[in-house]
């Protein structure tokens, strides 16, 4: 049974002033954690560090990953970046979520094409997705940093790299969310907070990380790299009610995998 990872962190944004400090701590995190305790060996695990991180780079290596998958292998894909938003052109303010890779002034990973990907996973195959950026289409500001502990938004907005920007954003959802029903997805998603919030990149135990996995990290560790999706969830949302992040992590995928032990 094969074993393979992308982790993918983002903090340079050449052009843009929007420059992120934990996303690169996020990916190596995440990568030493398969490595060190769920078995993922060095050669199976690619880690994508800002300028390696196009889009073109992400694509194929989550493409490298799902080559020759069969039933029983896992397979790990996790993101730290900034996230954003695309304007759906048919003019009824829907809205695709979309990956800000180290090219997003001129490419950026629309949630479609990551579904069209997914949805070829072979039957057996387990894929774990972990999203920690903004995928906000009812907010189009993030709020500077301001707080003691550096907390800065992991979402750009649009008109950064030259996109449209919602003009009704408080009436727009997710274009993809009711054609795709959870009970239909072949992955288990955890991602940072919900459609309407940021997901936020902090100082936190005096090192930059992602602060959902920052304290997936720890309840992790906690359970002795043992413990449910499921449970997961739920530690990571308590714990950022308990330091006042006004974030909520969402779990998607179909209700048995939810109940899974992670990363199996």
């Amino acid at each position: 049974m094969a074993k393979r990872a992308v982790c993918v962190g983002i903090n340079d944004y050449p052009g843009v002033k929007a420059d992120l400090k934990g996303c690169v701590n996020d990916a190596k995190a995440w990568s030493a954690l398969l490595l060190e305790h769920y078995g993922f060996s060095s050669p199976d695990v690619k880690v994508l560090l800002d300028a390696q991180a196009t889009k073109a780079n992400v694509m194929a290596g989550i493409k490298w990953m799902f080559a020759g998958a069969a039933a029983g292998d896992t397979l790990v894909f996790t993101n730290s970046s900034h996230g954003t938003y695309l304007v759906d052109t048919s003019g009824d303010e829907e809205y695709d979520q979309a990956l800000c890779p180290f090219d997003c002034d001129k490419h950026l990973i629309v949630d479609d094409e990551l579904r069209e990907l997914f949805g070829g996973l072979p039957k057996g195959v387990s894929l774990s997705v972990i999203a920690d950026c903004c995928h906000s289409g009812t907010v189009t500001r993030a709020a500077a940093a301001a707080t003691s502990d550096d907390r800065r938004a992991r979402f750009l907005d649009p008109s950064l790299i030259g996109r449209a920007v919602l003009k009704e954003p408080a009436l727009a959802a997710p274009s993809a969310r009711s054609k795709y029903p959870e009970s239909k997805m072949k992955e288990t998603l955890l991602s940072g907070c919900t459609s309407t919030e940021f997901s936020y990149d902090a100082q936190i135990d005096g090192q930059y990380h992602g602060a959902m996995s920052c304290f997936a990290l720890k309840a992790i560790r906690s359970a002795n790299y043992a413990i449910t999706w499921e449970k997961l969830h739920a530690r990571i949302g308590s714990a950022l009610d308990a330091a006042e992040y006004p974030q909520h992590p969402q779990l998607e995928g179909a209700a048995t995998n939810k109940k899974k032990r992670i990363f199996t």
